[in-house]
């Protein structure tokens, strides 16, 4: 019964370690996607974004990690078994007998403490790679919101191209109507009605690339938010819009706060804080170095067959006798005065009584203790050690790390003034896009306009019979080109503001 029962927990834990090994399971896409909704999504699942979150976890174990040698000991706990079998083993000329083949076990427990003045300086070191680390996550959250805002934006766009491309299919099927209508009254030649089919059939292609565009632009999406795809992408819509307003951030506000929240420059500042730390702990190993270590330790052993060691105790305890009594024959031989009385001399064999008495003590001496029976150890007397240690000489090593870590501070100090110098180009530089795109965007709403005007203008001249099908083609081509110039601007000045929030490290709107 117990036997089933250690089964089945094992079962059980085999199981449950299994299932937390598995990743989690990926959510399907709602059919109404919102851009907030996209991000969480994002944030949750990306495995880019969550290859950078896991990085948190050695962090922060490595600030318990510095504090914990810095005002605790370590503990270590050991022991193991050992066997010796019986035989003879030889030291120099000397020769030993084990008889039995002899078991063992063992146990030693240790608390080592050492205090220098690297280790008082790593939690501060170990603090600023934390933050270091959080500051990274907090740019790839930003990198990663980015980046599904612009693919978002994709989709969009690839749909706008969509109904753009139905319009001028619709204008190019009017358009081979009213070619197909004039030809049949005889206004005008067959050769119009062939260009209005090839520029129908361009349309139709059109449309069809401009439908797969869509698609791809969406699957691109559910990667960058990874999760998996539905079987049909069709079948997710996306609810958000993004007006065009007109821009009135202030660039020097815009500058401020990207010196504070940039999450490049505040991943940098922490990646320097930390080569600083970096530098005193180093410099510090001019200090002297104070340890401490104490110890428990404890043994047992016992002959895994007493019965040769009783056969020797016997033995040697029967020699023993025999040489008592030639001794004390000896005596009465030789030594005694002539007339004298003699000395008792014992037997030369073993009574019953010595024979137990001997087997007893033999049982007594080496009794058969557990090997994992602490109570039966025989403990070593505790043991403990304070020392101090100061290095004088280290053919100038110190002055070495001490130099290479300075330098590295000093790079890290100087990679913080680049980023800075390149985080206030980015922001003037996607501030004054902004500006140019909404500008740009008036510019190409009055040509979309323009166009349409011309293309309807040249329409109805071609019904009248004062232009030309190729003024029609001419006209519609101006026509497409400048709906698609202004969809293109845009989406320009919607990403012109995606980079802006990137540069400033925080959303705009």
């Amino acid at each position: 019964m117990s036997r089933s029962l250690m089964l089945a927990a094992l079962a059980a834990v085999g199981a449950t370690t299994a299932s937390i090994a598995q990743d989690r399971p990926l959510p399907s896409v709602p059919q109404s996607l919102g851009l907030q909704e996209a991000i969480g999504l994002a944030n949750q699942f990306s495995p880019v974004y969550r290859q950078t979150q896991n990085n948190r976890g050695p962090a922060g174990w490595g600030v318990r990690n510095a504090l914990a040698s810095t005002f605790l000991p370590s503990f270590t706990a050991s022991g193991g078994v050992q066997y010796s079998g019986p035989g003879s083993q030889t030291f120099l000329t000397q020769a030993f007998v084990q008889p039995s083949g002899l078991l063992g076990s063992s146990y030693s427990l240790t608390l080592n403490w050492q205090l220098s003045g690297q280790t008082l300086s790593q939690p501060g070191l170990a603090r600023a790679q934390l933050s270091a680390t959080d500051a990274e996550i907090t740019g790839a959250r930003m990198n990663l919101r980015s980046a599904v805002v612009n693919q978002y934006l994709s989709v969009l766009q690839a749909q706008d191209n969509v109904r753009l491309t139905e319009a001028q299919q619709k204008r190019a099927d009017e358009a081979l109507r009213l070619a197909q209508a004039r030809y049949q009254v005889g206004q005008t030649t067959v050769l119009d009605v062939r260009q209005a089919e090839v520029q129908k059939g361009r349309a139709d292609v059109a449309l069809i690339q401009a439908q797969q565009a869509v698609t791809v632009e969406k699957l691109r999406l559910f990667q960058q938010m990874g999760v998996v795809a539905p079987a049909d992408p069709a079948v997710v819509g996306l609810s958000d819009t993004f007006p065009v307003v007109e821009p009135t951030w202030d660039l020097e506000q815009l500058l401020t706060e990207a010196e504070a929240h940039n999450p490049d420059v505040n991943s940098l500042k922490a990646r320097h804080n930390a080569a600083v730390w970096n530098e005193r702990a180093v410099k510090s190993s001019w200090l002297p170095t104070f340890s401490f270590s104490a110890g428990w330790s404890g043994f047992t052993q016992h002959f895994t067959d007493l019965n040769p060691v009783i056969s020797n105790a016997l033995t040697s305890a029967q020699q023993d006798a025999v040489a008592t009594a030639e001794q004390c024959q000896y005596v009465n031989a030789n030594l005694l005065n002539p007339g004298g009385t003699a000395l008792p001399c014992p037997s030369t064999t073993l009574s019953a009584a010595d024979t137990a008495l001997i087997i007893e003590g033999v049982q007594t001496r080496y009794p058969a203790v557990s090997l994992f029976d602490f109570g039966s150890y025989t403990r070593q007397p505790f043991f403990a050690r304070v020392g101090v240690s100061f290095p004088i000489f280290t053919q100038f090593n110190r002055p070495l790390r001490a130099a290479e870590a300075g330098a590295q501070a000093d790079d890290a100090r100087e990679l913080v003034r680049a980023r800075s110098l390149q985080v206030r180009t980015d922001v003037s530089q996607a501030h004054y896009g902004v500006q140019t795109g909404y500008r740009t965007i008036a510019i190409q709403e009055t040509n979309r306009a323009a166009a349409q005007e011309g293309l309807r203008l040249a329409t109805e001249q071609y019904r009248v019979g004062s232009a030309t099908f190729l003024n029609v083609l001419d006209a519609q081509a101006a026509a497409q080109q400048a709906e698609a110039d202004y969809v293109r601007a845009v989406y320009d000045y919607h990403r012109a503001i995606v980079q802006l929030e990137t540069a400033v490290g925080r959303p705009l709107r």
